[in-house]
């Protein structure tokens, strides 16, 4: 009898454990975050104390330091504001594919939205001359164009997503070729535009960028919070969430379009930073030890984008590298990894 009431006991402790884990997780999410943005502000080639940063932040100058007030609240402080806000962005649209889809291949970056915010960016550029706001109009008008249009073309599929995201792919490739085209085609000021854009920079972060940024997020990620339920009870599949009493058709297409707006509006703001979108997911979902977190995907792309633009501007030879080219690197193995299983569990 006690060895039975003792094993009962460990198996409580258990579940309890696992209850607390994933707010545990997102905690120390939040203060990694936080410790992050202090790095990007604080740290790197120019080091601010913390009451000079209070001092700065409070409006007043620096007797001993004149020029600290313009590096510290017109450079540093806005690229991880903008960093972060892009990353919360990017994570939680890759966490919505890849929920939704039932696949971790499915990631804006991987099946072609961010792509297609790219071309419009592009198109503004080459086409209208366009700058700012405008072109992020464009980009987030094409983004919506390609999702759109890849819905269409993998209707009915029923396969984990694997038609959307084989259509995705395809339609990625295309965009890209037509993007190589455009700048072939133009002057090398607007090629040098386009390319930094492209690159998935922060580079040019301003408050004006980051107030946009802000008051979409807070449409968006707060929609995403009050319907995140159904998303989840989708992702079991879809005829258990239709008895679940799940209007399946409208959940799939309302998250498709916050999904796509998520990334584009950051893909906007700061050009298609890669792969971010595609690994938060996956470590989220590990560092919670199994189930899907769509704030645990947000924070984990948060802090992957100003840590990345931290090692960029600070700890590589060559200079201010783009954020972009780092997670690109980081992110293009982990892409071949899950390639590589996803094959090996088929053959299986």
């Amino acid at each position: 009898m006690s060895v039975s009431l003792t094993g009962r006991e460990h198996l409580t402790q258990i579940r309890r454990a696992a209850r607390k884990r994933p707010h545990l997780v997102l905690a120390l999410l939040s203060l990694t975050l936080l410790g992050a943005l202090a790095v990007r502000v604080l740290l790197g080639s120019y080091t601010v104390t913390i009451p000079d940063f209070f001092t700065l932040l409070s409006g007043d100058n620096l007797d001993h330091a004149r020029g600290a007030r313009y590096i510290v609240m017109e450079d540093k402080l806005p690229r991880a504001v903008l960093g972060a806000l892009a990353g919360l962005a990017f994570g939680t649209a890759g966490a919505i594919f890849q929920l939704l889809l039932r696949n971790p291949l499915a990631s804006p970056d991987i099946i072609g939205i961010s792509t297609g915010a790219s071309l419009g960016a592009v198109t503004a550029i080459v086409f209208f001359g366009l700058t700012g706001f405008s072109v992020s109009l464009f980009a987030i008008g094409f983004a919506l164009v390609v999702a759109l249009l890849i819905m269409l073309l993998s209707a009915g599929d029923t396969g984990a997503g694997n038609r959307f995201i084989l259509m995705g792919i395809g339609i990625s490739a295309l965009a890209s070729s037509v993007i190589s085209y455009l700048m072939s085609r133009i002057s090398s000021s607007d090629a040098q535009t386009a390319t930094l854009w492209m690159s998935g920079s922060l580079s040019n972060a301003n408050w004006n960028r980051i107030s946009i940024l802000s008051l979409t997020l807070l449409i968006l990620l707060p929609t995403v919070a009050l319907l995140h339920r159904y998303l989840h009870a989708l992702a079991v599949g879809d005829e258990l969430a239709h008895g679940l009493g799940v209007r399946t058709h409208a959940v799939r297409w309302g998250f498709i379009i916050l999904g796509v707006l998520l990334a584009a509006v950051a893909t906007a703001a700061t050009g298609p930073i890669a792969f971010v979108a595609f690994v938060s997911g996956p470590i989220a979902r590990r560092l919670q030890g199994g189930p899907h977190s769509l704030t645990a995907s947000a924070l984990v792309g948060a802090i992957i984008v100003v840590l990345a633009d931290f090692v960029g501007a600070n700890l590589i030879p060559s200079g201010n590298l783009p954020v972009g080219i780092l997670t690109g690197v980081a992110g293009a193995p982990l892409l071949i990894w899950l390639l590589a299983r996803s094959q090996k569990e088929g053959k299986a």
